[in-house]
């Protein structure tokens, strides 16, 4: 009987790889969008692409997706199997112009599967931070012609944005190793979730012309409120260790699938819904995680939703496993600074603060520069409902919400506000609001202000929710920012 072998693939760098398209120019968005796609479907059409050219059963494939693949090869495999990913590393190299690194271990299935797993995670960990571990060893052969940018960039904004679009079939071909072809190839696989099927999360906003997708500068147009777009990025809290403490190879399998199809699944079918459709892209959705941008408020709606599946997701699809790891999501939302900003910038800087939260808190959300749990989103969302009323119902004037905001600290303000006594911020709001004294408007005002400053109106700092949701009104109503947007 011929012994099996495991073939552990990962993709390296991914994150530099985005960020080679924050050039300052119109088209990068399109590249950027791209480049998510590229990486999301390499990892899943190289390893069904290795198998059909070893003429192996498509059953061999344990997980893929996420940057990183699995497979289970028959010994007498294994030489052709590095071959090949050799001469689609050498592919991903030049078309990525060396910001991606495709590296890949191997070892026999003997033993419990944590014993396999760790021979497997040595030998990657090896290769990463030897980049020259695969030349050494004959199985890396880099290309001799100069990468071509251009054609690259074509590639990525043309072939894989414009004509993904279009059709739902993706292939592969041994003249060109690293690339993912769209309608065409020796291999292809449909996009969808049938059986054979790869998952994947490809929704784009369409346009004005519903022939192109929208860009963000008409995103930012749709949404309700202030023109503003962003980037909302979300992430697994400790998946790895979910990962680590499966028993076996189907669990690490099982827990794969489970946590991939959820994100491409339930994206796609919520970008697919009226209040989404037109104003959110996907940008990815891998193993563990996703980014999607879009109108600001379809982006904090579609990040509660998110976060009420997985919720849910974890309750039913996770209760077996014991521990919290891997059952609850951290998100974060990054506004762009101006219409024109570049996208891979504003992705960037979702990143950065997605770092904050998940170092600060796990299952949490950071929303306008404060990083709040799950369960105080819906009270947020009250109260500036209770504050945009204020504007729109009762005659409030706008500039209201930015005196208000004028309390805190970190608020530049024309004048000083003092804040030392409860009774001066009430005197305060007396005189801004010129509204009918009604009884309705009355309890709606102190109930504001109590839930702004808290029991204690003496001290300086201001609840973090309330700021949150004064934040969100504010550009609910489209008042002029006062605070000085992060650089990105």
């Amino acid at each position: 009987m011929s012994v099996q072998v495991f073939l552990l693939g990962k993709i390296l760098g991914i994150e530099e790889f985005l960020f080679l398209a924050t050039a300052a120019r119109t088209e990068d968005e399109w590249s950027l969008v791209g480049r998510s796609h590229w990486v999301t479907l390499l990892s899943e059409v190289l390893p069904r692409a290795l198998l059909a050219e070893l003429g192996l059963a498509r059953v061999l494939l344990g997980a893929s997706g996420g940057g990183q693949f699995l497979l289970v090869l028959p010994e007498e495999s294994r030489s052709a199997a590095e071959e090949f990913l050799a001469t689609a590393a050498a592919d991903i190299d030049r078309l990525s112009q060396g910001a991606l690194r495709l590296i890949w271990a191997a070892t026999e299935n003997l033993g419990e599967w944590p014993v396999v797993r760790r021979r497997l995670t040595d030998e990657i960990e090896r290769r990463r931070h030897t980049p020259a571990a695969n030349a050494a060893e004959g199985f890396w052969e880099p290309f001799s012609v100069p990468p071509l940018p251009e054609q690259a960039d074509r590639y990525f904004a043309e072939d894989l944005v414009v004509r993904l679009r279009e059709t739902n079939i993706v292939g592969w071909s041994p003249d060109t190793p690293g690339r993912v072809l769209v309608a065409g190839g020796k291999h292809t696989w449909a996009l969808g979730s049938s059986g054979d099927a790869i998952p994947f999360a490809g929704h784009s906003a369409p346009g004005d012309d519903p022939a192109s997708p929208a860009d963000r500068r008409t995103l930012a147009f749709r949404a309700d409120g202030r023109p503003v777009w962003g980037v909302l990025r979300g992430d697994v809290d400790n998946f790895g260790v979910r990962l680590r403490r499966a028993e076996s190879i189907e669990e690490h399998v099982q827990l794969s699938v489970i946590y991939k199809q959820f994100f491409a699944g339930e994206l796609e079918v919520a970008c697919s819904m009226p209040e989404f459709w037109r104003k959110v892209t996907i940008l990815y959705s891998g193993g563990d995680d996703f980014a999607v941008y879009g109108a600001w408020d379809a982006l904090i709606q579609l990040a509660t939703g998110i976060q009420r599946m997985f919720h849910r997701l974890s309750e039913e699809g996770l209760r077996d496993y014991p521990g919290p790891e891997g059952k609850t999501i951290s998100m974060a939302l990054a506004l762009a600074p101006e219409l024109d900003a570049p996208l891979a910038a504003v992705y960037q800087e979702a990143g950065r603060r997605l770092e904050i939260a998940k170092s600060s808190e796990k299952d949490c959300f950071h929303l306008l520069d404060r990083t709040l749990p799950w369960r105080q989103m819906t009270y947020t969302a009250e109260l500036k409902d209770d504050l945009a009323r204020m504007v729109r119902e009762f005659g409030c004037p706008a500039l209201f919400l930015s005196d208000v905001a004028a309390f805190y600290k970190e608020t530049p303000r024309a004048r000083d506000i003092p804040f030392e006594k409860p009774w001066r911020l009430h005197r305060r709001l007396n005189r801004l609001m010129e509204a009918p004294r009604e009884r309705e408007f009355q309890k709606l005002r102190n109930q504001v202000f109590q839930e702004l400053a808290g029991k204690s109106g003496g001290q300086r700092k201001l609840r973090p929710t309330g700021r949150v949701a004064l934040e969100w009104a504010r550009l609910t109503v489209d008042t002029p920012p006062v605070v000085t947007p992060t650089k990105v």
